[in-house]
């Protein structure tokens, strides 16, 4: 694909992206949601971030891995338990990139004990 068509894909594409999506915000602006729906809706992100995080965490390499031996999977599980003791972001932040690097040297350390 030459240059002039990937910019002009990219360009509708984003076009049709912003009117599907502004549509709502413009013509619903003034629209009241009922009480119900609107106490439904907080509800929303915290549905939406483990459909998004929790498939890229189990799938090691694209096979579905739930061993100890998966890096992502124990980062994101002491990650939460952290999240939800302290109740810190940035400290969750740090706990779960920690972990993510300073995993695979703990099982390796360990699985090197358990063969000696």
């Amino acid at each position: 694909m030459d240059p002039l068509h990937a910019w002009l894909l990219v360009v509708m594409l984003s076009a049709i992206s912003f009117c599907t999506r502004g549509s709502f915000v413009v013509l619903l602006a003034d629209a009241k949601l009922p009480p119900a729906l609107q106490r439904g809706l907080r509800y929303v992100p915290a549905a939406v971030f483990p459909a998004l995080v929790l498939p890229d965490m189990a799938w090691l390499d694209g096979v579905l891995d739930l061993t100890p031996s998966n890096p992502k999977l124990a980062a994101g599980i002491i990650a939460g338990v952290f999240a939800w003791r302290t109740r810190s972001t940035l400290g969750t932040i740090v706990v779960g990139m920690g972990m993510l690097h300073v995993w695979p040297l703990l099982t390796g350390a360990i699985v090197a004990f358990v063969r000696s």
